[in-house]
């Protein structure tokens, strides 16, 4: 789970409309529905969070 060294944040995309994840990034990114977070979230190693940005940001 996040704490401290990497609290969550939310997407800068979301324009304020609170339709979007957040993510808490460090050796485990962890990602969350904004509007749903207690429910499941999605946990990715650094490297595959890293490659995935890389993908979107093409």
């Amino acid at each position: 789970m996040p704490n401290e060294q990497c609290p969550w944040h939310k997407s800068s995309y979301s324009g304020g409309s609170g339709s979007c994840v957040e993510v808490a990034e460090g050796p485990t990114t962890h990602i969350r529905d904004t509007q749903h977070r207690a429910q499941a979230q999605l946990s990715v190693s650094g490297s595959e969070w890293t490659a995935l940005l890389s993908v979107l940001t093409r």
